[in-house]
């Protein structure tokens, strides 16, 4: 079986959790024996493809399945591509308008038609793909005509080993002592600035987001204020070449998001044994357990208040964190890998992906 596994426009996503996740399914399908292309052409793009068959035929690479992971017009191609020639169809919801709101300046005002073009979208596939049964249930609410499978986004354990080698150097680079509260990715209002500045503020320790931030017009204002003149116990890393220098510096991770689709850098900052401080949003009543494998939390007070005790309890940090990494664990990629072949050879054998 030949499997189209594609994410247009990769080469200029930079770190996003959907580029993560997309990774995170080639590897996945690994160990299996399905052969993983990820250009839909044949050659590097379709002017190369052109040149390469000039005369000889198609611009199109060969694949059984189309498994993409993306909403613009390159995935539209192959979409239609798709539909022609009765490939089946897989568009995996990464992107939804509620995550898609307190991104970049703009993106509230943007959010309401693209819910409108996502419910087109995603109609179009014979199976959508989405990480959690909080997504399936908003793309329903759209409403999404095509039959949706909720599937965990995974988390890449081995890519995360000797992430304890890290915690000397990544301090010292980062200025960084004592108990230290980290996050880890873009840094959005979204994912809940506000909330990690004013705890921060409220506290003593050492605050730290390892993330990429822009600085350009598309910016949103809340971003530019908190990272232009960040408390005096916040630092922002920008881009780091190894994620694992944040979960080797880091004590306490606190991701006060506002909405999410599932959130892979939970699942890692779990695989890493840390103790997780998360709001209490829907998402998050699928795949964690408050007082087991996390705290949960609504209001400041209620995360400065989770902080300032695992700050103090180290058999509670060392308690959570054990059992954060059991819980990371049932969603390894080779599960994510079975899953996969499971979808994809139902839906060739004219099976039910859904039941199946």
């Amino acid at each position: 079986m030949r499997v189209l596994n594609y994410l247009e426009l990769e080469r200029y996503l930079g770190p996003s959790g959907i580029r993560t996740a997309a990774s995170q399914q080639r590897a996945a399908l690994e160990t299996t024996d399905v052969d993983v292309v990820t250009s839909p052409w044949d050659g590097r793009n379709p002017a190369t493809a052109a040149a390469t068959n000039l005369g000889n035929g198609s611009l199109w690479a060969d694949f059984d399945v189309v498994h993409a992971n993306l909403i613009g017009p390159g995935t539209i191609a192959v979409a239609k591509h798709a539909r022609r020639h009765d490939i089946p169809l897989i568009l995996h919801a990464h992107v939804t308008r509620e995550d898609f709101q307190e991104s970049f300046r703009g993106s509230n005002l943007v959010s309401k038609p693209l819910g409108w073009y996502l419910r087109w979208f995603y109609s179009q596939a014979d199976l959508v793909l989405c990480p959690s049964e909080y997504t399936r249930r908003v793309l329903e609410s759209y409403p999404v005509s095509a039959p949706i499978r909720p599937m965990t986004n995974g988390v890449d354990l081995a890519s995360l080993e000797g992430y304890g080698k890290f915690r000397a150097s990544a301090r010292e680079k980062h200025d960084l002592d004592g108990v230290v509260v980290f996050a880890v990715g873009q840094v959005f209002e979204r994912k809940g600035l506000s909330t990690f500045c004013r705890v921060a503020q409220q506290t003593p320790y050492d605050f730290a987001w390892f993330g990429p931030y822009s600085t350009s017009p598309l910016a949103s204002k809340t971003v530019k204020r908190w990272t232009e003149d960040p408390p005096e116990n916040v630092t922002f890393t920008g881009w780091v070449d190894d994620i694992r220098e944040a979960y080797g510096a880091g004590d306490i991770y606190l991701f006060p998001t506002k909405t999410e689709n599932q959130g892979i850098a939970v699942l890692e900052a779990m695989a890493a044994e840390k103790a997780v401080v998360i709001r209490d949003i829907p998402v998050f009543e699928e795949f964690f357990t408050d007082g087991e494998d996390c705290l949960k939390a609504e209001t400041d007070a209620e995360f400065r208040e989770a902080v300032e005790r695992l700050a103090e309890d180290p058999e509670l940090r060392e308690r959570l964190g054990e059992n954060a990494r059991e819980t990371a664990e049932e969603h390894s990629l080779d599960r994510v890998g079975e899953e996969l072949v499971s979808v994809y050879e139902a839906l060739l054998d004219g099976r039910d992906p859904i039941e199946d």
